[in-house]
């Protein structure tokens, strides 16, 4: 067998355990030592190519085509600092929990660390921000060199896609020549198939959770995001029979779709009423269960720090479970599944009135922030509109920052179907457009729509050459506020000696220029209405632009004008009690 066809095989190997193992997309990045691996993927009609060159860009539009499928997703890069690229969206994989197989392709261990171009060290490159790290051999005629690449091809996936889910590596050498022999059919697999368990409690973590509901006389249910492919039926059963207020993040998509007979429990406006300190003292818990990640509240997380419940229980697929408060006392490692539902719960204990005061407030808060568009000409006004104003059966990807903190805010409980994302594993406004665009790629049956403020965009504008490559469909809302305008609400913004040059960082930019370079609608909006209007506009091209223009001295005013308005009406009704 000559070099073309060991090397033909060796690569067909692992796309053909790729596609064996539920692999239906990838995502590549364009270069030379990557040829072969390129070329094999290129060729499989089992499996749909991605392409987009800026390789940090690439990294973002394969975790959010994960993201939206809930399936691992494969990224192909060439060898050196192309590996680096991909850092960035590797930890927020890692984080978030976002299945990806991140495949490297390297120079052979005889050109390493001797002046070769275009190499670096690239082994365990990601250290400890991926679950598994492997490096392959060089493509030979080794009788188990083939076993053996197929059987770690299926480790990643597996690990890749065991709870947590999570990024793995496998760096892969090639020596030159890297042209293989195109086929037609993908070779058979001598492994026959893998499962995965399925991540249950134990029945003694469940008798004891059901022991503890049941003392329970005042309890909370905090729902952050949950895990990928989530079933919420179980869990909004789990709430008919506890009863009990749920704090829902305006991330775990339980928002909208509130089912009638739940609507007394579900709590959105949490962030607003934790400001008032007479409220709080009058709602401390017995009990606390978390499920999902910790929310974008940091209001409602120290609640909990000070509150010091009886009993917070986390309810978590890590055993590395989140909880920055440091007050749990109770972790079960499990999966939102049937256990919920089928728990024995007697809820006699549980008082009522409980329940209908955190309702009663609630309503109070959804009165005034429902009114906050008929004054405010603010950001917040603006994305209050947009809310409203969006499709049934959309998908809204908000950027960290302002952004998601207003979503928080004006997104409130609906029968609307309309479902929420962001990149909240390490919180960055970086990469944001470029996973917005993989994850519309990963849900074409949707309309998807994008709210990030101007520096999160600028960050990232390199993500629309994607857009060259494969068809994007995407409204984008852009809150011009010309700098960083959630500085603005910190303790920075107290001191005037370089706050611009440092925390503001105004850069003067629109992005009129951005949508006329890809021939993308484009549309400006100085107002609420002319927001409205830009929105319902009929799409000429795939991809539309609106740039909403604000000021962040008007923003700071009118939110805090909104905090303020909201203590006024829970100071009147705590006074009529």
């Amino acid at each position: 067998m000559n070099e073309r066809e060991t090397l033909t095989n060796y690569v067909y190997k692992i796309v053909a355990t790729l596609v064996q193992n539920g692999v239906k997309n990838v995502v590549v990045s364009p270069g030379s030592r990557s040829t072969p691996l390129a070329y094999a993927f290129a060729s499989t009609e089992a499996l749909q190519m991605h392409r987009q060159v800026d390789e940090r860009a690439a990294a973002f539009y394969a975790l959010g085509l994960a993201k939206a499928t809930g399936k691992p997703v494969v990224l192909l890069c060439t060898s050196g600092t192309a590996a680096a690229n991909y850092y960035p969206a590797i930890i927020e994989a890692k984080y978030a929990r976002v299945p990806l197989i991140v495949l490297t392709a390297d120079r052979p261990h005889e050109l390493r660390e001797v002046g070769a171009p275009q190499t670096i060290n690239q082994v365990r490159i990601y250290g400890e921000n991926v679950k598994w790290s492997v490096e392959f051999p060089i493509p030979d005629d080794a009788p188990r060199t083939l076993p053996f690449i197929e059987r770690h091809t299926v480790r990643a996936v597996n690990i890749a896609m065991t709870a947590p889910y999570g990024p793995v590596h496998l760096n892969i050498p090639f020596r030159e020549p890297l042209l293989i022999d195109f086929q037609e059919t993908l070779p058979k697999s001598t492994f026959a198939s893998s499962y995965i368990s399925e991540l249950a409690p134990s029945k003694a973590a469940i008798s004891e959770l059901a022991q503890l509901i049941n003392q329970t006389r005042t309890g909370l249910i905090i729902v952050g995001e949950l895990p990928l492919g989530t079933d919420t039926t179980y869990l909004w059963d789990f709430i008919r029979k506890v009863q009990w207020p749920v704090m829902i993040e305006s991330l775990s998509n339980l928002r909208t779709e509130v089912p009638e007979d739940c609507q007394l429990y579900a709590i959105s406006t949490y962030d607003a009423l934790m400001k008032n300190d007479r409220f709080k003292r009058n709602v401390a818990p017995q009990t606390v269960i978390r499920f999902g990640a910790q929310p974008v509240s940091k209001f409602l997380m120290q609640f909990i720090e000070r509150a010091q419940p009886q009993s917070y229980v986390i309810i978590d697929e890590d055993p590395m479970y989140r909880d920055s408060t440091h007050v749990s006392t109770h972790f079960i490692q499990a999966l939102i599944g049937q256990w919920l539902a089928d728990m024995p719960i007697d809820n006699r204990l549980t008082e009522a009135p409980f329940a209908q005061f955190w309702k009663m407030a609630d309503l109070l808060a959804l009165d005034v922030i429902e009114k906050y568009a008929d004054d405010a000409i603010d950001e917040g006004a603006m994305v209050q509109a947009m809310l409203e104003n969006l499709p049934n059966e959309a998908d809204l990807f908000v950027s960290s920052s302002m952004p998601i903190r207003d979503l928080d805010t004006f997104l409130t409980t609906s029968k609307k179907d309309l479902q929420v994302f962001a990149n909240r594993g390490a919180n960055g406004i970086d990469g944001v457009m470029s996973t917005a665009l993989g994850f519309s790629k990963g849900r074409p049956q949707r309309q998807t729509y994008i709210l990030i403020g101007d520096l999160a965009f600028l960050h990232d504008v390199n993500a629309f050459i994607a857009t060259r490559y494969q068809p994007c469909d995407v409204t984008v809302v852009i809150m011009n506020n010309d700098g960083g305008g959630i500085f603005s609400y910190l303790p920075q913004a107290s001191v005037e000696a370089h706050y611009e040059d440092l925390f503001g960082t105004p850069t003067a930019l629109t992005f009129e220029q951005v949508a006329t370079m890809y021939e993308f609608d484009y549309s400006k909006a100085s107002n609420v209405e002319e927001l409205v209007t830009a929105l319902q506009q009929p799409k000429q091209s795939a991809v539309k632009i609106i740039e909403g223009f604000t000021n962040r001295a008007d923003n700071v005013t009118e939110h805090r004008a909104l905090w303020n308005r909201i203590q006024e009406v829970l100071n009147e009704w705590l006074d009529s009690l």
